[in-house]
């Protein structure tokens, strides 16, 4: 038996899903690494919860986090690990099933809709 759209998309890696845990993964899927600074910049995040959504993404294993000092000051980088790169690859394709699923479920419901 197969599932409904709502189903699949109840069945979303809650981890990745978040909006804000998804652009951080989106962004570094598209680079080998990347600091805090720039991760800050892109999405948007206060530094306290890009910090509090890296250490969620750190203990679930889908990104490494390096400290280390440039003149001085501390800089943060952030890459997907290879967990995580699969990971993210994943969850898109899942989101590509969802995207056909809900335009056949929408094709074969269209009637009972307007019942």
């Amino acid at each position: 038996m197969s599932t409904t759209p709502f189903e699949q998309l109840a069945n979303l890696d809650r981890t990745v899903h978040d909006p804000a845990r998804l652009a951080i993964l989106t962004a570094l899927s598209a680079c080998e690494r990347a600091d805090f600074l720039f991760l800050q910049r892109i999405t948007g995040l206060t530094k306290g919860n890009l910090s509090s959504h890296l250490s969620k993404l750190e203990e679930a294993g889908l990104v490494e986090i390096e400290k280390r000092f440039v003149e001085k000051k501390t800089q943060t980088l952030v890459r997907l690990s290879d967990s995580g790169r699969k990971t993210i690859e994943s969850y898109w394709q899942e989101i590509e099933a969802l995207r056909k699923s809900a335009t056949g479920w929408r094709s074969q419901n269209a009637a009972l809709a307007l019942a």
